[in-house]
């Protein structure tokens, strides 16, 4: 199916009322109706007499609001919602206290009764939705809010202050209504008789019939479509067709009627479904200074990803590492002198995490990949859509994250760690700046590299060839970074990936053999053994530093150098490590057997080759400055 069948299967799942719903999981949208951000909270009494006021706070401003097909669509002239509004509609003192050019809202104030007037006279109509209509009649809304001291008015000019709410202007100000009557409080926005009032009013009032594309019957049609997709703030349409002198549908299409036609009905339940799922992958965190934040995970700039099951059950992380899927139960993973034997587990415990809870996976069941980006501030794509065999979707997730597991070293736990790639690192690492002790890449190359790496989590494809070059490129450059730990995670980025490019290739591109997790001693590659010089060098020097001393060695001074013209730096740095080693007679016994070990693995022809080094270079380092740490702590500990 395509993914708007998709999306109202979503819709009619979700909205069924039998079905059972789950914590936290945020409200259905009914058709005809919106969110929108209230700054203002207004109580009435069921005779329409002013109760309360007061400021909502951010948190909980989010309203869901009933609209016509063309307030739901608006973006300028006179269009009134039909209840919840901003105070130029609903105030009818609006011009008393408001300046500029809506000072006189007579035609707004005038426009918005009208409608909720029918809306009250229909056969429709609900006693809360009159009680507000009575009330705003009266016209003294303004007023009462701000002798309540929810607006401020200048004592001079007794016109608005700049004061806002939520960092919104007061004449902006958008309104909710609560009704106080016998049967207690009732939030209007959460009325499910009301909003069922409104839709039964709103299908009396819409206009003609025609043909609906998508369902192939006669039902009343649409071409002004929702926009708040991402949230609800967001002006993005995702379906337009207002460029009548464009090339909307020059050559192709007279006018829009011949490109498409879409109902009313199913366009108001795909966007819905569509807000749903967005809205259902908002996570909520306490950050580091303790205060808590609600974003989604799968938000990259003007980028939404949105993942969903068909069968609306578990669907796993498609950006995460491993790791961020483990949480806690990560730190498992980080027995050194097991590697494969955590790589195992890791396996093992990665797919229970993929099933979900499940023993196997329903043959019907899909999984849906959409990417949503906004080019404009008007104007949504989809920049992604796959539609996936749940089965296929894990197997895939599953390859990615062991063929990109790594050992890297957690700076909070104070411990290597085995974990996968989680996309936003690799772009941080490709092509990130240094910023406060971070990597952090530029917002639009963030959203871009995360696009093109989608496939080959999700679908299996290998590495861009130039993603593992630029890596390469950086982690040989560690003069270039302010921070080791930095230089750290790029290179530790760099092995998994070029470990991820091996088996991409069969395991022959960088030489015949799989890439191990941990140092190999049967691996006589040329570009691994001078990685393994190289670690060996940079250990050696560190070693002779008093645990005070910040100071650069040789070895990664003379780095790029190295990855360049391999045998003619080596003879550099073996020159300039020999005054260090001579201060310890026992680290130069250690470490001048394993430089003579590795170069014994190499022919003198193969030594004397100054040519630049493959990728598999940082391999031999990682893997050898993983063995002498490991040697290390089990010296420390025999101490």
């Amino acid at each position: 199916m395509g993914w708007t069948n998709e999306l109202l299967e979503v819709y009619e799942k979700v909205s069924d009322p039998n079905r059972t719903r789950a914590a936290g999981e945020p409200v259905m949208l009914p058709v005809s109706h919106s969110t929108a951000n209230a700054q203002i909270e207004l109580t009435v009494d069921e005779n329409g007499n002013f109760k309360d006021a007061y400021a909502v706070s951010k948190e909980n401003s989010v309203t869901v609001i009933p609209v016509t097909e063309d307030s739901g669509a608006r973006s300028s002239g006179i269009t009134p919602m039909p209840f919840a509004d901003k105070l130029v509609y609903i105030a009818g003192d609006y011009g008393k206290f408001a300046e500029g050019k809506r000072a006189d809202n007579s035609g707004y104030f005038s426009a918005y009764m009208e409608q909720l007037r029918n809306w009250c006279e229909s056969d429709y109509s609900c006693p809360e939705v009159c009680a507000v209509y009575k009330y705003l009649e009266k016209g003294e809304l303004m007023n009462d809010l701000v002798n309540k001291g929810v607006l401020e008015v200048g004592a001079e000019t007794g016109r608005l202050t700049d004061k806002k709410i939520n960092g919104i202007a007061g004449q902006d100000a958008f309104v909710r209504f609560k009704v106080s009557g016998a049967n207690g409080v009732c939030e209007t926005w959460k009325s499910k008789a009301i909003q069922d009032s409104f839709i039964k009013f709103n299908s009396r009032v819409m206009g003609g019939t025609g043909l609906c594309y998508a369902t192939g019957e006669e039902s009343a049609l649409t071409y002004k479509h929702p926009s708040k997709i991402r949230n609800s703030g967001d002006k993005a349409k995702l379906i337009s067709s207002n460029d009548e002198s464009g090339y909307t549908y020059r050559g192709r299409f007279s006018n829009k009627e011949e490109a498409f036609a879409v109902s009313y009905d199913y366009s108001q339940k795909v966007h819905n479904a569509l807000k749903w799922l967005v809205e259902n992958e908002r996570v909520t965190k306490t950050d580091e200074k303790g205060k808590t934040v609600t974003y989604n995970p799968l938000s990259f700039d003007s980028l939404t990803l949105v993942v969903w099951n068909s069968a609306l059950g578990f669907v796993p992380s498609i950006t995460e590492s491993a790791g961020d899927m483990f949480g806690d139960n990560w730190d498992m993973f980080g027995n050194e002198e097991e590697g494969y034997s955590a790589k195992k587990v890791f396996a093992e415990l990665l797919h229970e995490k993929l099933m979900g809870g499940k023993v196997e996976f329903d043959d019907e069941s899909k999984v849906m990949i959409m990417g949503l980006d906004a080019a404009t501030t008007g104007r949504l794509s989809i920049a992604v859509y796959t539609e996936l065999a749940e089965s296929q979707f894990a197997e895939a997730l599953e390859k990615w994250h062991n063929e990109t597991l790594w050992l890297r070293f957690d700076g909070k736990l104070k411990k290597s760690l085995y974990n996968s790639c989680s996309l936003p690192q690799i772009a941080n690492c490709l092509y990130g700046t240094e910023q406060s002790g971070r990597l952090e890449c530029d917002k639009k190359v963030l959203k871009d590299t995360i696009l093109r790496l989608l496939p080959c989590v999700t679908e299996k494809r290998s590495l861009p060839r130039d993603i593992v070059r630029i890596l390469y490129n950086r982690a040989s450059s560690p003069q270039s970074f302010e921070k080791d730990y930095v230089h750290r995670i790029i290179l530790e980025n760099a092995c998994a990936l070029i470990r991820k490019a091996q088996l991409d290739s069969g395991n022959t591109h960088y030489y015949k053999g799989e890439i191990n997790m941990a140092y190999d001693p049967n691996c006589n590659d040329r570009s691994y053994l001078f990685g393994c010089l190289l670690a060996i060098a940079d250990k050696a020097e560190s070693d002779t530093y008093d645990e005070s001393e910040k100071r650069v060695t040789n070895a990664r001074r003379l780095w790029s150098a190295f990855a360049a013209r391999p045998c003619q730096t080596w003879k550099i740095i073996e020159e300039r490590l020999e005054p260090y080693l001579e201060k310890d007679q026992r680290k130069m016994t250690r470490y001048t057997k394993a430089i003579n070990d590795i170069m014994g693995r190499m022919s003198p022809e193969e030594f004397s080759d100054n040519s630049k080094l493959s990728p598999m270079y940082l391999i031999g380092f990682h893997h050898y400055n993983a063995l002498l740490w490991g040697a290390k702590a089990e010296n420390k500990e025999e101490e």
